[in-house]
């Protein structure tokens, strides 16, 4: 029997939000890609996350590896947004109503 090659899409998705997610799940790219610089496996990862695919995980780092410029780029965008998002947090005065109401959900208020 001869062995089919074909080619897997990317296990990658933005979310409605605009963030880049692994697979089906919620795990997003910066924190597999976080976790790859700092010496994680693919194997350590899926143990951190365990509702990732542990062959979708090796397909993210392998598009990382090929796509470094651009993923890095992405990731520092996210991360400029994410600061601007805390500086207007920080400058919008509390609704206490709202403070109140996420703390009784269990979140922290912003």
């Amino acid at each position: 029997m001869a062995l089919v090659i074909t080619d897997q899409p990317i296990p990658l998705r933005a979310d409605t939000k605009g963030t880049i997610r692994i697979g089906q799940t919620r795990v997003s790219l910066d924190l597999v890609v976080a976790a790859f610089q700092q010496g994680a496996s693919a194997e350590e990862i899926v143990q951190a996350w365990p509702t990732l695919d542990l062959g979708d995980v090796y397909a993210v780092l392998a598009f990382y590896l090929h796509n470094q410029a651009a993923v890095d780029s992405y990731l520092l965008e996210q991360q400029e947004a994410e600061a601007i998002r805390q500086q207007i947090t920080t400058r919008q005065h509390p609704d206490p109503l709202r403070a109140r109401l996420l703390a009784l959900r269990g979140q922290p208020s912003q």
